[in-house]
């Protein structure tokens, strides 16, 4: 993990993520890129070549993004850390999208809204369409951190197939904070399977890895989501993990747009891996 990528819009909500970042830079030596994007009428631009900069409302903005990083580079939890700020004219999501292509970022690190429910986070949905469409795994905070230390570590599956990269992705960052994963098979009224072969599905998916800091566990609920939920507040998790399945939606098992209910409703962080 070298890289590092904080979208910020300034809240307090992106300021708990670039704190999170700023610890987990110094620990591991990562450099962070601190990314405002502006969303601007691109139809006003004459046909003759010009470009977002060339708008007086661009000019602008971007003298009031440069004046908060300024603040924010400032701040004490940012020193010693190689921090690079960027200004760029994209929607959101794709531009958080090409700044990670283009700079080989590791990890993304967003913040959104603490509450439940239907609130919007971060600015609109665009943590959610981060989390759909993101090739990089996202790591979504949703408080302040003093301390961001990851121990116990749930990784929410169906254990098939084509979960088991993301499982690879899953152990590399256990490895990184020597946390213990906790594998987790929720059943629901609608889609059971006995203990007995769920725990056969569960070994075989992990049989080719060599981390042995884990658990198995089936817990039933009536949705995956509350499953994953109340079983991550059982063991008290640091960090809930899942896959997903980019623009097809959410892998099968988690029955529609799990993770993105997941980022909304999960207090603890999340994080989701690309299948």
């Amino acid at each position: 993990m070298k890289k590092l990528l904080v979208p910020t819009d300034f809240s307090t909500e992106a300021e708990n993520a670039v704190k999170v970042a700023a610890q987990l830079a110094k620990k591991h030596n990562c450099e962070l890129i601190l990314l405002h994007m502006l969303e601007l009428p691109l139809n006003q631009l004459s046909t003759n070549g010009g470009t977002p900069a060339d708008l007086p409302e661009a000019v602008f903005f971007m003298k009031l993004a440069h004046k908060e990083f300024e603040k924010i580079l400032d701040k004490d939890y940012l020193k010693g850390i190689t921090v690079h700020e960027a200004v760029d004219f994209n929607e959101i999501s794709k531009g958080i999208l090409e700044t990670c292509k283009n700079h080989d970022v590791d990890l993304i690190i967003m913040g959104s809204h603490g509450a439940e429910g239907l609130k919007e986070l971060f600015i609109g949905s665009t943590t959610e369409k981060v989390v759909r469409t993101s090739n990089t795994p996202v790591l979504v905070i949703k408080n302040e951190h003093d301390n961001f230390d990851i121990k116990e570590f749930v990784f929410a599956s169906d254990f098939k197939n084509d979960n088991k990269e993301t499982y690879v992705q899953a152990v590399k960052l256990a490895n990184l904070f020597e946390a213990k994963i906790h594998l987790l098979n929720v059943n629901t009224p609608s889609n059971f399977t006995t203990t007995a072969a769920s725990k056969v599905r569960m070994r075989d998916f992990i049989a080719n890895s060599t981390f042995d800091n884990y658990t198995i566990n089936i817990y039933n609920d009536e949705t995956i989501e509350k499953g994953i939920l109340n079983f991550s507040r059982i063991i008290d998790a640091d960090l809930i993990g899942i896959s997903t399945h980019g623009r097809q939606g959410i892998a099968h098992f988690l029955n529609g747009s799990i993770s993105e209910d997941l980022v909304n409703h999960a207090k603890r962080p999340v994080i989701t891996f690309k299948i």
